[in-house]
């Protein structure tokens, strides 16, 4: 029974999926969209939408709190200082205005093999352009 059990396994062990984690939101924070499976979207889901928020919140604050917050995503995101300014610099304005729901899931075809369910996970776009 799984009662209570939080989080995927993914057939992976917990070094694994922490490397799993950290490739796919970084694919995702550079590309914008990745091509991938959909219990894996859904396990990076929640990371990637953590990480905005992050970088949301902590532009209305002071410097001290700024910086904290570069600090916090960046040891999320393996110290990678490029992807990290991205981040905040590009990707948290686009969502200034949005209260949440910064990816989105998309169907497509399943994977030929093994028909796995496929999906294109991806950051959505500014609402006035969507408007």
């Amino acid at each position: 029974m799984r009662h209570r059990v939080y989080g995927k396994k993914l057939g992976r062990n917990g070094s694994e999926r922490k490397g799993l984690k950290l490739s796919l939101t970084r694919a995702l924070l550079e590309n914008g969209r990745i091509h991938t499976t959909r219990a894996k979207a859904d396990f990076v889901r929640a990371h990637v939408e953590k990480l905005i928020t992050l970088a949301k919140r902590s532009t209305s604050g002071d410097a001290a709190g700024v910086v904290h917050a570069q600090r916090l995503a960046a040891s999320r995101l393996n110290n990678d200082r490029e992807l990290v300014h991205k981040l905040f610099a590009e990707i948290a304005p686009r969502f200034e205005n949005r209260p949440g729901g910064y990816t989105r899931i998309l169907r497509v075809a399943p994977r030929h093999g093994d028909s796995a369910d496929m999906v294109l996970l991806e950051l959505t776009e500014r609402e006035e352009a969507t408007a």
